[in-house]
């Protein structure tokens, strides 16, 4: 018997609220140059990657750029400061520092080119208290600072402060200040807007020059003081050693992820078996009920999530929606309907 498939429109007020998690499904509808195999494959295909680096990624059995350039970058840092000459090491790590910049220009569209779909996506991103974005690209950071020049008293906060650094007190963020009610966003894989230094303090990177931001964090790689701070492949137990190695990337994992929730909605992730920790970090925390986004009625797909769901979760009640549907991420909700929308978000906050 095949699941019935929702209306975004007709279940959004059960979910109103909760925590949505979204996977790289969301980032591949708002532009197709993220659906690519991975970052690791793209370079090679084009044959960007030295034999000393390919080399590097077949010893440490990983496709996960950010590790490699983070083991070549602190071997460099050591030989420089031991003042041990090592042409070669610095090379490795100019090539894979390189690869990385190409391949995110490569795949990553610029601001203006998607700027046209931030109002849809801010709107749909908002109704939640809690965002979980699972993908490292710049599409929630830009929804973010788009939210600022809203005037709806609703405030996204990732919990940096102002001189770049987490603040691991992130509870306190819920607190409505100077606003009628935000949502917090978290990165559990990281970001290209996030980065280390040579001590491994972890910053967030903000745009204050005249150029965009993609180009200002391609700026701070090229500068040899910082390396990116995302997970962007590998195995589970490959991805949950890279959080571990991250201070925010292990308080997201630790509290954030485990934190109490009564309703989960999950936008383009396909719940791959590398991912499926992240799930399974939620078990009971509270879930009554889960949203699955799924693209075209798949049935097979629903099948799947179903299974995993509730192999990680518990017999909870899953709700399966059309990931295309208005008032879901990029697709807004049309001009006829959006007084009546406006009518029932004022009465839910002020129920």
């Amino acid at each position: 018997m095949p699941y019935p498939i929702m209306q975004w429109a007709d279940i959004a007020t059960n979910y109103h609220r909760g925590t949505i998690v979204l996977g790289n499904g969301a980032s591949i509808a708002v532009s197709s140059r993220f659906a690519y195999d991975s970052l690791l494959k793209h370079v090679q295909n084009r044959g960007l990657l030295t034999d000393d680096v390919n080399s590097l990624f077949q010893f440490f059995r990983t496709s996960d750029f950010e590790l490699i350039l983070r083991l070549v970058w602190q071997a460099f840092n050591v030989n420089k400061s031991l003042r041990i000459p090592d042409y070669r090491t610095h090379q490795a790590y100019l090539n894979v520092r390189d690869c990385l910049i190409q391949a995110v220009r490569d795949v990553h569209p610029d601001y203006g080119q998607i700027s046209d779909q931030l109002p849809s996506m801010y709107q749909f991103l908002r109704s939640f208290d809690t965002v979980l974005s699972l993908n490292y690209d710049l599409l929630v950071y830009w929804t973010m600072t788009y939210g600022l020049n809203v005037p709806d008293n609703h405030k996204f906060k990732d919990c940096f402060l102002g001189n770049g650094a987490f603040d691991d007190t992130w509870r306190r963020f819920r607190l409505p200040l100077n606003e009628l009610s935000n949502t917090l966003v978290f990165y559990p894989h990281g970001s290209l807007a996030l980065y280390r230094n040579a001590v491994e303090q972890e910053f967030k990177i903000h745009n204050t020059g005249a150029g965009g931001l993609l180009e200002k964090i391609i700026e701070e790689w090229r500068s040899e003081l910082c390396v990116p701070l995302f997970v962007s492949e590998g195995t589970m137990q490959q991805k949950v050693s890279s959080i571990q190695s991250s201070y925010y990337l292990s308080t997201v994992y630790r509290e954030v992820l485990t934190s109490p929730r009564e309703t989960l909605t999950l936008y383009g992730w396909g719940l791959g078996e590398h991912d499926q920790h992240l799930l399974k970090r939620m078990h009971g925390t509270g879930i009554q009920r889960v949203a699955v986004s799924v693209f075209r009625y798949d049935q097979y797909y629903c099948n799947y999530a179903h299974q995993v769901i509730q192999s990680h979760l518990g017999p909870i009640h899953v709700t399966f929606f059309d990931s295309e549907s208005p008032g879901c991420w990029i697709h807004a909700i049309p001009h006829d309907r959006q007084d009546e929308e406006k009518t029932d978000r004022t009465k839910l906050w002020s129920s």
